[in-house]
C-alpha cells in the first residue's frame, strides 16, 4: 500500500483578485445632479429672453473692461489698506498697554458696529463735517471737497472697514503660534519686533491666509456696493449701460459672469497660497480641484482608492 502526501501550493498577492466594492447610489445621485444641471442648462440656453444676443454684445463693452479694472484697483488697493492696518492693530490689541489694546479694540468695535454702505456715505459727505482739514498742523489748509473724491471715499470706506476684520484674522493667527517659539527668539536675542516679524508672522500665515482668501473675494464683490458713489466699478458701469436700453436681466448677467470669472482667479490663487504655506506644517496636503475632480471619476481605481500604490 502506497501512501500520497498533499502538497498546497504557495500563493502570494498577485495571486488573488481583489473585488472592489460598488457603490451604485454614488452614481445614481451624481447622474440625478447632473441631469438637474443638464436641465437648467437648457433651460437658459433655449430661453429667448435671457436674450444672449445682448449679452455676448456686451460682455466685451469697453465701458465693461473699464468697470472691471476699477473694481480690480479698489480690490487690491482696499485689501491691501486693510491687511497693513490689520496687522497693526493685531498688534496693539496684544500689547501690554491699556491704553493701546483699548484704543485698537474700539476702532474695531466701532468700524465693525457700522454697516459699510453708511461708512461710505460718511466719508463721502465728510465735508460737511470738516470742510477744512488741517490735522491739527499750523498753515495746513485742505479742502475736504476736493480730497475726498468719491474713489477715496469708497477706498477710505472699505479699506478702513477691512481693517476691523483683518485685525481679529491677524490676531487669531498669532495666538495660534506656541508661545515658546517667542521665549525662544528671545533668548536668541530678538527684541519683540524682530520676534514677530521674523518668527510669529510666518508661522501664524498658515491660519491667516484662508480667512484673508475668503475676505478677498468678498471685498471683490463688495465694492459693488461704491455704486451709490458712482464710482464707476462694474456694477455702475452695467446700470448705466442698461438706464439707456433697458436691457436690464442681460446686463445684470453679463456683470455676474464677470464676478464669477474673477472670483475664480482668486480662488485659484487663494489654494495656491495656502499649498504654499502648508507645506511641512501639515500632513494634510491640500488638494486642488482638478485633483478632486480626477479622484471622483476614478471612484473604483485601486490606484485612487489607496489599495495600490501608484507607480
Amino acid at each position: 500500500m502506497t501512501s500520497h502526501t498533499l502538497t498546497h501550493p504557495i500563493l502570494d498577492d498577485t495571486d488573488y483578485t481583489i473585488a472592489n466594492k460598488k457603490h451604485p447610489w454614488r452614481w445614481v445621485s451624481g447622474a440625478i445632479i447632473l441631469f438637474a444641471f443638464g436641465m437648467l442648462a437648457y433651460s437658459a440656453a433655449t430661453n429667448p429672453r435671457f436674450r444672449w444676443d445682448i449679452i455676448g454684445l456686451y460682455f466685451r463693452d469697453t465701458s465693461i473692461a473699464q468697470g472691471i479694472q476699477i473694481t480690480l484697483l479698489l480690490t487690491v488697493v482696499c485689501m491691501l489698506l486693510g491687511i497693513v492696518l490689520g496687522i497693526i492693530l493685531a498688534v496693539m490689541r496684544l500689547s501690554v498697554n491699556p491704553i493701546v489694546r483699548g484704543a485698537a479694540g474700539f476702532y474695531v468695535f466701532a468700524f465693525r458696529g457700522t454697516p459699510v454702505l453708511v461708512q461710505l456715505l460718511l466719508w463721502y459727505n465728510l465735508a460737511a463735517l470738516y470742510p477744512d482739514i488741517t490735522f491739527g498742523l499750523p498753515g495746513v489748509h485742505l479742502n475736504a471737497n476736493q480730497i475726498v473724491t468719491p474713489l477715496m471715499a469708497a477706498i477710505l470706506g472699505l479699506g478702513l472697514n477691512e481693517a476691523a476684520y483683518m485685525s481679529e484674522i491677524v490676531r487669531a493667527g498669532i495666538l495660534s503660534v506656541d508661545p515658546g517659539q517667542s521665549e525662544a527668539a528671545g533668548a536668541l536675542g530678538l527684541n519683540r519686533l524682530q520676534t514677530m516679524i521674523k518668527v510669529v508672522l510666518p508661522q501664524a500665515m498658515r491660519v491667516i491666509i484662508p480667512p484673508t482668501g475668503n475676505e478677498t473675494i468678498g471685498m471683490l464683490k463688495n465694492t459693488s456696493l461704491v455704486s451709490v458713489l458712482a464710482v464707476s466699478e462694474l456694477l455702475y458701469s452695467t446700470q448705466v449701460i442698461y438706464a439707456k436700453n433697458f436691457q436690464v436681466i442681460p446686463l445684470l448677467l453679463v456683470a455676474s459672469i464677470w464676478y464669477i470669472i474673477m472670483t475664480t482667479v482668486f480662488t485659484v490663487g487663494q489654494s495656491w497660497l495656502e499649498k504654499r504655506f502648508s507645506r511641512g506644517s501639515t500632513r494634510n496636503v491640500q488638494v486642488s480641484w482638478i485633483d478632486r475632480i480626477r479622484k471622483a471619476m476614478r471612484t473604483h481605481d485601486p490606484v485612487a482608492t489607496g489599495k495600490v500604490s501608484s507607480p
